[in-house]
C-alpha cells in the first residue's frame, strides 16, 4: 500500500509509537460547566482516535487567565484534575498515548472571561487585533467578540507564571497523561513573549532575541523538572510571509522569522526535548515553509519533528521521505474520522467536517461520526 511508511514505528522520547499520525491539538470546547472539567463525552471523543501514533489533547489552559474562549478545558483544579483521569484512562484502555497540551492565551482574551472581569495578561499593553474570541452570551450559547485590552505582567509575575506551567505540568502528571505539549504557537502567551512586534518589554524579558526566548526557555526548564524532557513537546506556528492582513496575528510574523525561530529551536534541542511540532499556515492559498527552512530545522533540532497543518497522506510522505519529518497531524480529517489510521492505511474515503459542530455544542459533530464500513 502506497501509504505504509506511516505505519513504521518510531520512537518518541520513552514510548514506541504505532503510527507516525498523531492527532493534533484542536480546541472542541466540551468541557463540563461551571468549572471547565473534562467530561466523559471527551473521554469518548479521544477514547474513539486512540488509533493515532499518539494525541495531543486540545489547549487547556493552566490558569484562570489563560482562557481565550468559552468552554475550554483547565487543568488548575482538583476538579479538573479529576475529569482528565476519565480522558487519559478511556484512551490508555484502548492502548493510546496521550500528551496533554498546556496553553495560557495571554492577551487573546476577554475581560468576560478572566477572573473578576479584569483586563487580560500579555508581555506588553498590546491589543490583539485582526482576530476574534468566542465568549458565553448565556447557557450554551456565545458570540464573538474582539479581544480585551491586555495589561503588561511584571517582572515578579512572569516569574510566577513560570511556576503555574510547572503546576499544570505536575497536574497534568497526577491526571494519568504521559507527556506534556508546550502550545508556544498562534500569536498565545509564549509567542506573545517571542514576537518583536507584541513584546515591547525592557526588563530581562523583552529586547533582544535572547531576552524575547527567556520566558520559553525558564518554561521548558520548569516543566522538564516534573515530567522529564524525554516526555516533552513544544509546538510553534512560524509565518514567513502573509497574503491576508487578517492572518498575520496567527504567527506574528517576524522581521527575521527563519533566525527568530532557529534560534528558538537551538534553545529546544539544547533542552534535550523530545519533540517539536511545527503547525503550517493551513488557509486556502496559505504560503509554504521555506525549503531551507525545513531542511535547517532537521539541522537544528536533534529529537523527533512533527508537521500538521492541512497534511494529506501524499504531502507527509513527502517530507518524511525527503528526511524532514517524523510524525504528522491530521487535524480536521481527524475531527470527522476517528478511524482515521484504518482509512489512510486501505485508502478508504473520508467523511466530511461539519463545520458547524466544530466547537461546543453535545455529541452531534465530535462522538457521532461513524468508522468506515467496509
Amino acid at each position: 500500500m502506497k501509504n505504509e511508511s506511516l505505519f513504521s514505528e518510531i520512537n518518541l522520547g520513552p514510548y514506541t509509537l504505532k503510527n507516525r499520525i498523531v492527532l493534533p491539538p484542536l480546541t472542541r470546547s466540551r468541557s463540563t460547566q461551571p468549572g471547565n472539567i473534562a467530561n466523559d463525552l471527551m473521554a469518548g471523543y479521544y477514547a474513539q482516535r486512540a488509533g493515532a501514533g499518539f494525541m495531543v489533547t486540545e489547549g487547556t489552559q493552566i490558569e484562570p487567565r489563560g482562557q481565550g474562549y468559552a468552554w475550554t478545558p483547565g487543568i488548575y483544579s482538583q476538579e479538573q484534575v479529576e475529569g482528565w483521569k476519565k480522558v487519559t484512562k478511556a484512551v490508555h484502555d484502548r492502548g493510546g498515548i496521550i500528551f496533554a497540551q498546556l496553553w495560557h492565551v495571554g492577551r487573546v482574551s476577554h475581560t468576560s472571561l478572566q477572573p473578576g472581569g479584569e483586563a487580560p495578561v500579555a508581555p506588553s499593553a498590546i491589543r490583539a487585533d485582526a482576530v476574534k474570541v468566542f465568549i458565553e452570551t448565556g447557557p450554551g450559547e456565545g458570540a464573538l467578540a474582539d479581544p480585551s485590552e491586555p495589561r503588561a505582567l511584571t517582572t515578579e509575575e512572569v516569574k510566577a507564571l513560570v511556576q503555574l506551567y510547572a503546576q499544570a505540568a505536575r497536574n497534568a502528571l497526577e491526571a494519568g497523561f504521559d507527556g506534556i505539549e508546550l502550545h508556544c504557537a498562534n500569536g498565545y502567551l509564549v509567542n506573545q513573549f517571542i514576537s518583536e512586534h507584541t513584546n515591547q518589554r525592557d526588563d530581562q524579558y523583552g529586547g533582544s532575541l535572547e531576552n524575547r526566548l527567556r520566558f520559553l526557555k525558564e518554561i521548558v526548564a520548569a516543566v522538564s523538572e516534573e515530567v522529564g524532557s524525554d516526555r516533552l513537546g513544544v509546538r510553534f506556528a512560524p509565518l514567513f510571509e502573509s497574503t491576508d492582513e487578517d492572518r498575520v496575528y496567527l504567527g506574528l510574523v517576524e522581521s527575521d522569522p527563519h533566525t527568530t525561530y532557529i534560534e528558538a529551536i537551538k534553545l529546544l534541542s539544547d533542552a534535550g526535548i523530545a519533540y517539536l511540532s511545527l503547525a503550517e499556515a493551513d488557509w486556502d492559498q496559505a504560503p509554504d515553509l521555506p525549503e531551507n527552512f525545513y531542511q535547517e530545522v532537521r539541522e537544528t533540532f536533534s529529537g523527533r519533528i512533527m508537521y500538521a497543518g492541512k497534511y494529506s497522506p501524499e504531502k507527509a510522505l513527502r517530507v518524511m521521505q525527503a528526511g524532514n519529518g517524523d510524525i504528522f497531524g491530521f487535524g480536521r480529517p481527524f475531527i470527522a474520522n476517528p478511524d482515521l489510521p484504518e482509512r489512510i492505511r486501505n485508502e478508504w474515503p473520508l467523511n466530511p467536517v461539519d463545520p458547524n459542530t466544530m466547537y461546543g455544542g453535545t455529541d452531534k459533530g465530535y462522538t457521532d461520526y461513524p468508522p468506515y464500513q467496509p
